[in-house]
Formats: C-alpha cells, structure tokens, sequence
C-alpha cells in the first residue's frame, strides 16, 4: 500500500467541505492505484447524500487498500469516521459511508453491471484530473 501524497500527511485536524473532502477521497483513491474515477454532485438530486465518488480497481487487495486508506486519511486528518461499510469480505463492490459522502469502489465488472453513472446520469460531474498516469487499470 503506497502511502498517500496528500496535504493530511501531518497530525493536525482540517476541515474541509464537502466538494473538498470528495477530492480528497478521490485523490486517496488515486495514490492507491484507484482507475477510472468519478465524483457525482448529488445534492440536487437528493437528500440522502450530497457526493458519490465511484472507482475501479483491479484486484481484491487493491479495494482493500483503497478503501483501508480512505479510512485512515478521514479519521487521522479528519476526525471523520465512517458510518458503515458494506461489501468488504466479498470485494467485489465496497461502499464507504460517510454521511454525506458515499464511496464505491469496484472491480471493473461489477462496476460496468450496476452502471451507477448510468444510473445517475442526471448528477453533475464534479472535475477530477488524475495526478499520475498507467496506476490504475484500463489507462
């Protein structure tokens, strides 16, 4: 697990906005080999939850890396914990709840079956430039 190259790395507690801590979930994702990765604005389209954040990986240990380091930039840099996790043992589709953002991170089959983009077609694309280039799968 590649540790992550975000502003957090130090002990202080930020706080960030919700566009802000989607980025940063993304870009998380990113440092771990995350691919193919997708913030939707969901706020107009719900109350539930305000951002998806929706990336692939390419192996079991690769989610579980993903979402293991989400976890820790949140809670060490943020003083966020996540509310529930689903899919973990299974690894084929893991969600990370954080209230008002809800992270999934797929194998690329179980991604292109459930089609969450599709789905959501109507959410705003929040802009997300990858940093680093051939990391993830399918570049």
């Amino acid at each position: 697990m590649k540790q992550s190259t975000n502003p957090l790395a130090s002990k202080q507690k930020i706080t960030l906005g919700g566009v802000e801590r989607a980025i940063l979930a993304a870009r998380t994702a990113e440092d771990n080999r995350g691919a193919n990765i997708v913030i939707l604005d969901m706020r107009e389209l719900t109350s539930v939850f305000d951002f998806f954040i929706i990336v692939s990986g390419a192996s079991r240990r690769q989610l579980h890396a993903m979402s293991e380091e989400i976890d820790r930039v949140f809670e060490q840099g943020l003083g966020d914990r996540r509310m529930g996790i689903e899919g973990y043992e299974e690894s084929r589709w893991i969600l990370l709840d954080y209230g008002d953002l809800v992270i999934h991170l797929f194998e690329p089959e179980t991604r292109e079956y459930y089609a969450l983009e599709q789905l959501w077609s109507q959410a705003k694309r929040v802009p997300f430039e990858p940093q680093a280039k051939g990391l993830g799968i399918g570049d």
